[in-house]
């Protein structure tokens, strides 16, 4: 627990004042219930006993004004203790979402998104509540047992010691309670994570289900995880749970301690009725805020456990690295030597050498896993070479920043993304909307014809996946989206795939004016696509064994041959 406060400590600094607030809340809260104790004597002896008139009054009058301050202390205390905590987790949402949206790409493939959503909420939501709730619970109640111990050795240190020896004993048993609390929390909210990523992929497969009617197999896929999540969750309350009825046992022993000890005190006139009435208000008092203290310490193991998933994430270093160069011309010259990239147990790339200059449309070919969409992904900087260099004009692709890199950089691929936003905010993603700027690209991506006929034209509200649109649809404001971008170099990985042959040809016949003084890198799924570009380079096992024109590649090499036969269907 040390650790993670240590770690929370530089966001908490920044809210001092607030904290110097809670501070004179949690006085005026434990001042009174100490106060509440020490009221108990005068009532007693000079109220009943001595029968003082005048404290008719003031008994009352001093019960008002504790019970005043008392709840002033417990608002200020809650209101800016929920302040801080609900500031300090809004900022970790962002910082959590700013941490992962810039994660490589290998580790986003490689971690399911149901778990990493599981961290930005779940999480952070149980470190709310330790953060709002837990935290000032644990200090005031800690003041409040001080205080109330310390007025308890004040009033009879003998009787002090009876009422309190037992308390020693109870802290062992629930430190043990403590770790395992810490273990079954972090299994339940591993376990969360795999019930947001079963719903996640349910959610995101809603088509294949209902077409292969699978729904009963999904819901026993779910139910399985779900059922398991709440065993571990309940495993958490049989052990947690224990931590407040033995308190109770330790305070009703502790209690009996002093009703036997103080009542003989009383008998032997060593002490009044009223001192042993304060003194057992005390005691009372100091096991409910110890008892808290217990069933505190159990809950926060939660968060403890919440947390050091949370900074497991902060902690991971990205293996590609930003650059220094701003790279601020246009993309003009490519250069792969002697690129390597290890996967698995083989190279995805395996000593690529390759130029591509301004203007040139150059098509990629080749089997699956020939490497087509690695090279592609090399150029955002998605991967890294292992060995060998990529230069853009000139220079290591490595020391430019990704951020400057991508700025010159459209990407359009057979997986297409919409956002729930205006058409217009699709095609403009990212920049702000220039009405003129996105009708032209829809025209140049043959999709305004479709989009002057919805309703609110390119204002019109696209749905969850762009399920208002066709998959030809969807696919040619991909397209819009990266002529928008306006880059110097354009990437399309089968862009084409869903549009039939005709659309295909307009679109192909307006980016070739386009695309003039731009680089073009296509990976292909027809031969229209690739038959007039200006290099064809045939991939196979990470290699690149052939390239040249169409034509010349039908007379040299046979692996082309088969693949534009392939192409042609």
């Amino acid at each position: 627990m040390k650790k993670i406060l240590k770690r929370y400590l530089p966001y908490m600094k920044e809210y001092k004042f607030e904290y110097f607030l809670v501070l004179i809340g949690m006085i005026f809260t434990v001042s009174a219930t100490t106060a509440t104790a020490h009221i108990m004597k005068p009532l007693m002896d000079e109220m009943f006993i001595e029968k003082k008139e005048e404290m008719l009054y003031l008994i009352p009058l001093g019960l008002v004004g504790i019970y005043f301050f008392k709840s002033v202390g417990r608002y200020m205390q809650s209101v800016f203790m929920t302040y801080v905590g609900q500031h300090i987790v809004t900022r970790f949402r962002e910082i959590l979402l700013e941490k992962i949206i810039n994660f490589d790409m290998s580790y986003l493939y490689q971690n399911r998104s149901g778990e990493l959503i599981s961290r930005v909420t779940n999480d952070i939501e149980r470190i709310r509540y330790f953060v709002s709730n837990m935290l000032p619970e644990l200090l005031r109640e800690s003041l409040t047992t001080v205080a109330l111990v310390g007025y308890v050795i004040y009033l009879n240190p003998t009787l002090a010691f009876y009422s309190l020896v037992l308390l020693p004993l109870a802290i062992y048993p629930i430190l043990q309670i403590g770790k395992k609390l810490k273990k079954y929390s972090r299994r339940s909210q591993e376990k969360n994570a795999d019930v947001v990523s079963r719903l996640t992929e349910v959610f995101n497969n809603s088509e294949i289900i209902k077409a292969n009617a699978t729904a009963k197999f999904e819901m026993g896929r779910f139910s399985t995880q779900n059922w398991q999540f709440f065993k571990i969750n309940m495993k958490s309350v049989y052990v947690g749970d224990i931590v407040s009825p033995l308190m109770e046992i330790v305070g009703a022993a502790g209690l009996a301690a002093v009703i036997f000890v103080g009542g003989k005190e009383v008998y032997e006139g060593r002490m009044s009725v009223g001192e042993f009435t304060a003194f057992i208000t005390a005691v009372g008092l100091v096991f409910q805020p110890i008892r808290r203290i217990g069933s505190i310490y159990s809950k926060i193991q939660d968060a403890v456990a919440a947390s050091s998933r949370v900074f497991e994430l902060l902690d991971i270093q990205n293996k590609i690295t930003d650059g220094t160069k701003i790279l601020e011309k246009d993309i003009t010259h490519i250069e792969f030597r002697d690129v390597k990239l290890a996967y698995d147990e083989g190279y995805a790339l395996d000593g690529v050498n390759v130029e591509i200059k301004q203007g040139q449309n150059v098509a990629l070919v080749g089997d699956s896993g020939g490497g087509k969409s690695t090279f592609i992904n090399m150029l955002l900087r998605f991967y890294d070479p292992n060995e060998g260099k990529i230069l853009i004009n000139g220079t290591n692709i490595k020391e430019f920043t990704q951020d400057s890199l991508k700025h010159h950089i459209s990407l359009v691929t057979q997986r297409i993304y919409i956002f729930q936003d205006t058409l217009a905010a699709n095609v403009a993603y990212g920049q702000e909307i220039d009405e003129v700027r996105v009708k032209n690209a829809l025209v140049l991506a043959d999709a305004w014809a479709f989009v002057e006929l919805l309703e609110e034209s390119i204002y019109t509200k696209m749905e969850e996946f762009g399920s208002n649109l066709s998959g030809g649809q969807r696919q040619r404001i991909a397209i819009a989206r990266a002529i928008y971008k306006h880059a110097s170099l354009l990437l399309f990985d089968e862009a084409t795939s869903a549009l039939d042959n005709e659309s295909e040809k307009r679109i192909q016949d307006a980016l070739d004016t386009y695309t003039k003084d731009k680089i073009t890198i296509t990976i292909a799924h027809r031969l229209s696509t690739i038959e007039h570009a200006d290099m064809i380079l045939v991939m196979q096992k990470g290699k690149i064994i052939a390239s040249g024109k169409h034509s010349e590649l039908l007379e040299s090499c046979e692996v082309y041959q088969r693949l534009a036969g392939k192409l042609q269907k």
